[in-house]
């Protein structure tokens, strides 16, 4: 299997995660809100189709969750396919602002960044 690279793009309020996978001209990513102090949402996956079923998009929410641990964040999972992995791994519910299969509801602050 090809290799999958990782990097983040973080801004002030938005940023993404970016897989890219050896041998394939495309990119995947998960982007993201800064909520607060502490708190990302996970807002969309997208994976153009030279990139289905290489895996790329199940990396990338894996890095998020490892993320979120090394740099002590919480993550609101709006994404449904981040909420969809989450489902699959409970045991990373240290890192998510929800229990697996719930739906997340964001405060006005939280909309605000706040």
């Amino acid at each position: 299997m090809p290799a999958i690279a990782i990097t983040i793009e973080d801004g002030p309020r938005h940023g993404r995660y970016v897989g890219r996978v050896e041998g394939i001209d495309a990119e995947a990513e998960i982007t993201f809100t800064h909520r607060g102090p502490g708190l990302i949402s996970a807002d969309h996956t997208g994976a153009p189709d030279e990139l289905r079923g290489t895996g790329v998009a199940a990396a990338l929410v894996d890095y998020l969750v490892a993320d979120a641990r090394e740099r002590h964040f919480k993550i609101i999972p709006i994404c449904p396919y981040v909420r969809a992995r989450y489902e699959k791994h409970p045991e990373w519910s240290d890192v998510f602002t929800t229990a697996p299969g719930e739906k997340p509801v964001l405060t006005a602050s939280q909309i605000r960044g706040e």
